[in-house]
């Protein structure tokens, strides 16, 4: 097993900078994805833990060693791609074992090696086949168990899934999650896919534009965002951001909004608040934080506001609706109940939880610091 640190971790074409500054520790047995849009740098970074793309500056270290000039294969590292790379003339036990063999390692070690793999990936009965007789997702297992014989000191896979139907892609991530949990090999996991990173991740690194925008366990970071990128790119539907303007009003703040008032919660120290006041402000609420009653389960302190219905998409377990609120340029989603009467064209009064709006400077996009109790309760 393995630890890894990266410190100050650049990488340039020329001029063009595409990772800049990137410092992350990840610790024995983890499983820390890499997530962000395409372009953000993710894959080029992965890659350059593995050796395949040089660091332009800053250290790399594996169990506390440099690595940045060890060649890939003395790094101890295992990759698995997004394409299988499977050689279609060999059998399931030939690929799976290929590595070993140029290695020079003895047929029947070999044998036991790929066999002790296939058990674990749940293909020990499909190994005299050839890739074309496998079905996607067996074939990236395969993929996988390549890997798992070399029996590596970390996990490297880039995008492994992406090739795959959605249906595939639920059951092979699964299946990921469980085989990292038995082998416990450090892994380091790329995808676009917040929906992935979210559920196979112990920690996340959200990338933008070849920076580390924030990085956290995937619960924590999704209830305590660090700017509105990672508000809106962290969830499915994603946070809406809402044009308010802050005022004081007594003793506490309250913020006008889609022609209503809303209170803003405690969590936010007046120190913070008070070079916003009387100033356009931004704020954050999840489609989940949008009621239909104000009596609803979870709802602490509802505001209610009047929205026009622009669009209901029924999803089976739950229900979207799309709202046009007053003094808003962009429409905003609620997830409500799967057995909602709501309309498309109607008018409707909805409730926020004041509890649960985040607030964000609309000049640096940064989110404004609550207290530090609720921080890490979300």
């Amino acid at each position: 097993m393995a630890t890894l640190q990266l410190t100050d971790i650049h990488k340039s074409y020329g001029d063009v900078q595409i990772i800049k500054g990137v410092n992350l520790g990840i610790e024995d047995r983890e499983f820390c994805v890499f997530v962000g849009p395409s372009g953000c740098g993710k894959s080029t970074l992965l890659r350059m833990i593995a050796g395949l793309e040089e660091i332009t500056s800053g250290d790399l270290t594996i169990d506390g060693q440099r690595v940045n000039d060890v060649p890939p294969s003395d790094r101890g590292l295992a990759m698995v791609f997004q394409s299988y790379a499977l050689y279609p003339h060999m059998t399931v036990e030939d690929n799976m074992g290929f590595s070993l063999r140029l290695a020079g390692v003895p047929k029947e070690e070999r044998r036991k090696k790929v066999g002790e793999a296939a058990k674990v990936l749940h293909l020990d009965k499909l190994l005299a086949r050839k890739p074309k007789e496998l079905s996607g997702g067996q074939r990236q297992r395969v993929a996988i168990g390549r890997a798992i014989v070399r029996k590596p000191k970390v996990f490297l896979f880039d995008e492994p899934l992406s090739n795959l139907d959605a249906a595939l892609r639920v059951t092979t991530r699964n299946e990921l999650i469980r085989q990292q949990h038995e082998l416990g090999t450090t892994t380091i996991y790329v995808t676009h896919d917040q929906v992935e990173a979210m559920t196979m991740g112990d920690r996340i690194c959200i990338m933008n534009r070849g920076e580390t925008v924030q990085i956290g366990k995937p619960l924590e970071v999704y209830r305590a965002p660090a700017d509105t990128f990672v508000a809106r790119f962290l969830g499915s539907p994603a946070m809406n951001l809402l044009a308010a303007t802050l005022r004081r009003d007594g003793a506490g703040h309250r913020l006008d909004l889609a022609g209503t008032t809303v209170p803003v919660a405690d969590c936010y120290p007046p120190a913070v608040l008070a070079p916003f006041v009387d100033r356009p402000i931004i704020a954050g609420i999840r489609p989940e934080d949008i009621y239909e009653t104000a009596t609803q389960p979870g709802c602490a302190r509802p505001a209610g506001v009047t929205a026009s219905i622009v669009a209901v998409e029924p999803l089976g377990a739950e229900t979207l609706l799309m709202l046009s609120l007053p003094a808003q340029s962009e429409e905003c989603i609620a997830r409500v109940g799967r057995d909602t009467l709501r309309r498309h064209g109607e008018a409707a009064t909805l409730f926020l939880d004041a509890a649960a709006l985040h607030l964000f400077d609309p000049g640096t996009t940064k989110a404004l610091p609550r207290a530090t109790a609720d921080a890490a309760g979300g």
